[in-house]
């Protein structure tokens, strides 16, 4: 596999999945539950795949949450039980993508879902617990929300796939958040409020990845509380780290996408955009890039 048509496949999946995250219509299928807030609403609907697990489990799983953050979720499975929150997504997701006017005529839809069902019908799922719980699901009958879960299944491969190469390179699960927002993909504020490490835990990571050289100490002001709160910079190094662990992870990805072929994955990629667009052109990923 070309590993640049591993990417482009990587980067348009992430970005098909990424709205069910921001779009109002996931809160308001939380509420209906008695769930108003967004943190265990998030964690239950995108942990809900692998049942009534204990938060533990869940924070396993999903790598960069603080333990403060995800022990909130308790009694989230008391409220509805994960069969019903799975449904509820789907509901979800389904409603936003209407509302935004996704268009995927009926041809599109079956030829993307002829690329990536034989992707996710072939994926080896050891080690990978998102992905594995997503693959298990029962596709539901409306055809563009079962795209989407099949595109969800790829997408939780792919992260699951990533936290096997930063835990090699020894990037802890705050770590890796500072790096991220660092990059200015992630605003700080949001990170850190749907996260929840607390401002120790914040300049510890700090201090960690400046002492590696991937922070600029000038800029993150490391000794200050401030700092913690307003981000840092990339140096060249960080960057250069960024981009050789996401390389990493795409020649971890190249057999899930060797059934359908560089040509394939990047017809994939192209078939799915029209999703990325109607919400990018609905406002809905302000201040977060898709990609």
């Amino acid at each position: 596999m070309d590993l640049n048509a591993v990417r482009e496949v990587g980067q348009a999946v992430s970005a098909a999945h990424l709205f069910t995250y921001l779009a109002p219509e996931g809160a308001q299928e939380a509420a209906e539950f008695g769930v108003t807030d967004r943190g265990p609403a998030y964690l239950a609907f995108r942990s809900a795949a692998m049942g009534a697990v204990p938060w533990q489990v869940t924070l396993a799983a999903f790598y960069n949450f603080s333990p403060r953050a995800v022990r909130a979720m308790d009694g989230v499975w008391d409220a509805a039980s994960p069969e019903r929150w799975q449904a509820a997504r789907f509901k979800a997701a389904g409603r936003a993508m209407r509302r935004v006017g996704v268009r995927m005529t009926a041809d599109r839809l079956a030829e993307a879902r002829s690329l990536i069902d034989p992707v996710v019908a072939g994926a080896d799922y050891a080690g990978k617990a998102l992905a594995a719980a997503n693959a298990s699901v029962a596709l539901p009958p409306d055809p563009l929300v079962a795209l989407w879960q099949q595109i969800t299944v790829v997408r939780e491969w792919r992260g699951d796939a990533h936290l096997v190469v930063l835990a090699d390179n020894g990037v802890g699960p705050c770590d890796c958040l500072v790096l991220h927002t660092a990059s200015g993909s992630l605003p700080t504020a949001l990170a850190r409020t749907t996260r929840q490490w607390d401002d120790g835990e914040w300049a510890a990571a700090t201090a960690r990845l400046v002492a590696r050289g991937w922070l600029d100490s000038d800029s993150t002001g490391a000794d200050s509380t401030d700092a913690t709160l307003t981000g840092a910079t990339l140096t060249d190094a960080g960057s250069a780290a960024r981009e050789r662990m996401e390389a990493e992870t795409d020649e971890h990805c190249a057999a899930l996408w060797a059934p359908i072929g560089d040509t394939g994955a990047r017809r994939l990629a192209a078939l799915i955009a029209p999703i990325t667009d109607a919400f990018a052109a609905a406002g809905t990923f302000q201040g977060v890039r898709p990609t």
